[in-house]
């Protein structure tokens, strides 16, 4: 009876052991991931990726990025390099350029020779050319509507837009070029005939439009309607033609991308903060239209940073520009003014205000106030 026990506990533990060595139900996790990186690299153009070896770019960046590149039947690897090359990028700028823009390589080099003679009408020689294809890759590499490019370029000169910002538009706000060329002349006839409607000049509507498409090229994007409606809106506000003049003259085109709802969100967050009248109001937001450009919820943190630093509403409400800086800066510029001893929340905030340079120069001025001398030091004594 004992032996029949002993062997039954045997075969119990001889089940249990094999029930630990048993394979797991899982395949682990990077053993999924090597399996399926192998079984991608098996569906891969091979020719692709020796081509790409030969100029020294990175695969796996590729296959990190945009690895379906990889996977394409036709592809252009020699031809790109050997354009990249004749506008005098080196093995090193042509790598880079195609890690991080891999689908260039699906470009044909037809296009991409069309692509560069319509951005070579913006640049002065082949090295400037490059220079912005090493630092927007993506811009030069999408292809499409080149007619259509070129005719906004056209465009756009005959509006006597500088080259360089017109080549600075091309790689930042692309979008504008594949616009139709028609769309475009409109938008600009709106806002020309929007700046007259408000009592601007001819002579000063030039220099105005130029700034603003330089500034703010996606207003071009906007429609008629909505430039239409921010400017009634306006009016319905109170504000005079002369007043939205000043705004248009401040905010460029960015006035015309608030929706009337935004604005009037931020007009009624600002009037119950400052405990102020329309008119006052009105006022403030020509001082400062940052009041109408931000968000109610930037305008409540910036706000908040302010009172947090021991600045009072009577302080914001006499210099109201001080919202157009962020918390963080905020608090950068007091302590550096706190260093020398100056205390914001007992003085004035113009010299909290101001841009990066503005600041800097007032606050060298404060500096050498404080170490200056109390004597001349080279005038003689009288002993």
């Amino acid at each position: 009876m004992l032996w029949k026990l002993l062997l039954r506990s045997q075969s119990c533990r001889l089940c249990s052991f094999k029930k630990m060595q048993s394979p797991p139900k899982y395949r682990p996790f990077l053993a999924c991931f090597i399996y399926t990186t192998d079984r991608q690299s098996s569906k891969e153009n091979t020719r692709t990726v020796e081509k790409l070896y030969k100029f020294s770019v990175d695969i796996r960046k590729i296959r990190r990025l945009k690895g379906w590149v990889l996977l394409e039947d036709k592809t252009y690897v020699e031809e790109i390099a050997n354009i990249l090359q004749e506008l005098g990028a080196d093995e090193t700028a042509v790598a880079s350029i195609l890690e991080r823009c891999p689908e260039a390589i699906v470009c044909s080099p037809t296009a991409v020779n069309t692509q560069r003679k319509l951005w070579q009408l913006v640049c002065k020689n082949e090295e400037e050319l490059i220079k912005l294809i090493e630092q927007f890759p993506e811009s030069f590499f999408t292809i499409k509507d080149q007619e259509n490019q070129k005719l906004n370029v056209q465009f756009f000169q005959e509006l006597e837009l500088k080259n360089v910002v017109i080549s600075r538009l091309l790689t930042t706000a692309s979008n504008v070029f594949h616009n139709p060329v028609e769309k475009n002349k409109q938008m600009v006839r709106i806002l020309q005939e929007s700046y007259l409607d408000v009592g601007g000049s001819e002579a000063n509507m030039k220099v105005w439009l130029l700034k603003l498409l330089s500034q703010n090229p996606f207003i071009l994007l906007n429609s008629p309607a909505a430039i239409k409606e921010t400017l009634e809106f306006l009016q319905e506000q109170g504000f005079t033609s002369f007043e939205i003049l000043q705004l248009l003259s401040k905010l460029k085109g960015f006035l015309f991308q608030l929706c009337p709802r935004s604005i009037q969100n931020s007009i009624s967050f600002s009037k119950n903060v400052f405990k102020c009248t329309d008119h006052d109001l009105k006022q403030l937001v020509l001082k400062c239209p940052a009041l109408l450009y931000y968000s109610v919820p930037v305008l409540e943190e910036r706000m908040q940073g302010l009172l947090r630093e021991g600045i009072s509403i009577a302080q914001i409400r006499e210099t109201p520009m001080v919202l157009e800086l962020t918390p963080q800066i905020v608090q950068y510029r007091i302590r550096k003014l706190n260093s020398l001893g100056y205390r914001i929340k007992d003085g004035h905030l113009a010299n909290l205000n101001g841009s990066k340079k503005e600041f800097e120069a007032n606050f060298g001025k404060i500096q050498a106030k404080k170490v200056r001398p109390l004597f001349n030091p080279v005038a003689p004594l009288n002993v």
